[in-house]
């Protein structure tokens, strides 16, 4: 397999021999036989199509469900690369945590010049409505998603933190599920740390999150706006494997101060909701008056203690690219130490220099909308055109606090399967984060999203990335 010496490749060292890390499943890959392989691919997306794993993408003229490809080689890490991973993620989930607490109470980092008065007074994810309160057991961030990549054997850095509300879950439980399935003989020769735990954790988790007016064992439900929902099969089966309520806004309602749902017996008394809503559409009474998703009154429930909302709203100014950029600065801030992970260099095009720096190297840069997501609305330099970087000047120039820039990262690579055989392609890596008063949970392993197209670096299923099983190691 051909490498370019640019990208650190995860499975093969220069010489052609496997890293430690895959060294018991190199030597498995080799006597297999490529069609097998290539047959259990095939037998994959067959049983991904028969489980109904599908997301929808917004825009999309065809409104067509789609599968997220799953590739059948394993992305697999050491026990003792993970163990700097998940101290930089607590590191980082504490900071961050602390860090909504502090800018919806006394604005101590403010105070201190750490991060500009404007980047959060003019925020648009930044709710007054959450100023002075504090959730149940103190914690905003409940589930986060922290993106990383890669560029070397010891090299890891953050791409962003996604605090509102991370998905991809389901695909990283049922990708173990299809691999345990189809390749058993290969996890009594490997010995790889589980994920099955993980809805068994996110329950214990919320329900260590319970507000006050609970009482006895407290009742969890899953918000989602419906079927229509691009991520709504990953509700439904998180609703399912929690042993949690699956419920709309028009099944919930304000009954004597607390958020009840609609059961045969009347209307329950709900205590903790994992809503999968934006914060604009949660409660029509407080927010957008409009919305259809939401439950008229909810925020007066949640500001009086009678509820858990999971995550809690305005956590979505820590998923804003500008915050993240003053992250180094926000950890040492809050833990007095430095950032175990690094962030990738930022430029915020907000500020003059920076823009100018911009504009002046855009060909060689990934621009990102401070907001955006699913790799929508960014440019990847080193990839466009003269037209596109034209137009990308143009939003640049007309609207520059909407964007932040930075490098074109060196991601590492992890073969995929081909046809032809095994190719290298970019990675990136989405570990899951529990947190709840008594303890931060990082499940072992988290969703690897790969870009299938040769020398891709967008990994985004909207963007056609797809998925591999992530490996950590017992060790």
């Amino acid at each position: 397999m051909n490498e370019s010496p640019a990208y650190f490749d995860e499975m093969l060292q220069p010489d052609g021999g496997p890293r430690g890390p895959y060294a018991q499943y190199y030597d498995w890959l080799r006597k297999e036989e490529p069609g097998r392989l290539l047959e259990k691919s095939a037998e994959a997306e067959a049983l991904f199509r028969l489980t109904g794993i599908t997301f929808n993408v917004y825009g999309d003229p065809s409104e067509a469900e789609r599968l997220i490809p799953f590739d059948v080689i394993p992305r697999i890490i050491a026990g003792r690369e993970w163990v700097k991973v998940t101290k930089g993620i607590e590191q980082r989930v504490r900071a961050l945590n602390a860090f909504l607490h502090d800018i919806y109470h006394r604005q101590e980092i403010v105070r201190a010049g750490r991060v500009p008065a404007h980047m959060i007074a003019r925020n648009a994810a930044f709710l007054p409505q959450m100023i002075g309160v504090t959730p149940p057991g103190g914690i905003y961030t409940h589930i986060v998603g922290t993106d990383l990549v890669r560029t070397g054997p010891d090299e890891f850095f953050v791409l962003e933190d996604n605090a509102r509300t991370p998905s991809g879950v389901s695909y990283m439980l049922e990708n173990r599920e299809t691999m345990l399935h189809m390749f058993p003989e290969l996890f009594s020769k490997v010995k790889v740390q589980s994920v099955s735990q993980y809805p068994r954790s996110l329950r214990r988790s919320l329900s260590a999150c319970a507000p006050q007016a609970c009482e006895g064992r407290p009742t969890v439900a899953v918000l989602t706006p419906g079927i229509y929902n691009s991520a709504y099969y990953e509700h439904a089966f998180l609703a399912d494997q929690m042993g949690a309520e699956l419920v709309e806004g028009h099944d919930l309602r304000v009954v004597n101060g607390r958020v009840a749902m609609r059961t045969t017996e009347g209307y329950k008394p709900i205590d903790v909701l994992y809503r999968r809503i934006d914060d604009d559409y949660i409660d029509p009474l407080n927010f957008n008056p409009d919305s259809m998703l939401g439950v008229p009154g909810i925020m007066d429930v949640y500001r009086a203690g009678g509820i858990t909302l999971a995550n809690a709203p305005g956590t979505g100014i820590a998923d804003d690219k500008a915050i993240y950029s003053y992250m180094p600065e926000i950890i040492e801030f809050y833990t007095g130490e430095k950032a175990i992970l690094n962030n990738v260099p930022t430029h915020r095009c907000s500020e003059p220099e920076a823009l100018k720096y911009v504009l002046d190297n855009l060909a060689d840069l990934v621009v990102k909308e401070v907001h955006g997501s699913g790799g929508y609305g960014m440019l990847v330099g080193p990839a466009a055109s003269k037209a596109e970087l034209a137009t990308f000047r143009a939003k640049l120039a007309a609207n520059p606090d909407h964007y932040i820039a930075q490098p074109t990262l060196a991601l590492s690579t992890v073969p995929i399967l081909t046809d032809a055989g095994l190719a290298p392609r970019h990675v990136d890596l989405r570990p899951y984060v529990l947190v709840s008063p008594d303890r931060i949970e990082i499940t072992p392993g988290g969703l690897t999203r790969v870009a299938l197209t040769e020398g891709s670096l967008v990994v985004n299923s909207s963007q056609g990335g797809g998925t591999k099983d992530t490996w950590v190691l017992e060790e």
